[in-house]
């Protein structure tokens, strides 16, 4: 269970700078994989913050259970978002990969198809598999931020990773 990073007597200020010091890598990283875009990734990243701004402004913090799994529904949800517009259905996710700064996701020669094939999947196994691998959230923690049971969470990810291994091997060892 992720640790609270608010403490008491901390401003909205203080409370926002440090989400961002601590979970901006993490929120770029999925938003990017999410997105393949890297100026598109910034921009959700940041609309990302502003949402948490704004609803540290008429809520308490203290409301929000797990700061992270939180961030990344606002984050995900974000993303869904920007993915409704029209214009970004002409994205070419290849020629995005190389775009992303190597200090934000490393991702080894070797792993680039699997991280285009994570891009390809549908949303909802998408946001779980960004959540559970790339995060590195509990299951229960990723079912959290999406608002899903865990048992839902637990078939979706069996049925992403299948997904993933047929579209890896060309449907091979079946």
């Amino acid at each position: 269970m992720e640790q609270s990073t608010a403490v008491p007597g901390m401003t909205r200020g203080q409370l926002l700078e440090t989400w961002v010091h601590t979970y901006a890598g993490a929120i770029l990283k999925t938003c990017f994989i999410y997105l393949a875009d890297h100026d598109l990734a910034q921009d959700a990243m940041q609309d990302t913050f502003m949402k948490a701004w704004k609803y540290i402004e008429r809520n308490s913090a203290s409301s929000i259970q797990n700061e992270k799994a939180w961030l990344m529904r606002v984050a995900m949800n974000t993303c869904r978002d920007y993915r409704r517009s029209q214009w970004f259905k002409h994205i070419d996710f290849r020629a995005s990969l190389d775009e992303l700064p190597p200090s934000c996701v490393s991702v080894p020669e070797e792993d680039r198809d699997l991280v285009i094939e994570v891009g390809n999947l549908p949303d909802k196994y998408k946001r779980l598999v960004l959540l559970y691998y790339y995060s590195n959230m509990t299951l229960q923690d990723a079912a959290k931020a999406l608002g899903i049971p865990q048992s839902t969470a637990s078939k979706r990810l069996k049925r992403a990773e299948e997904m993933l291994k047929h579209s890896l091997t060309g449907g091979e060892g079946q």
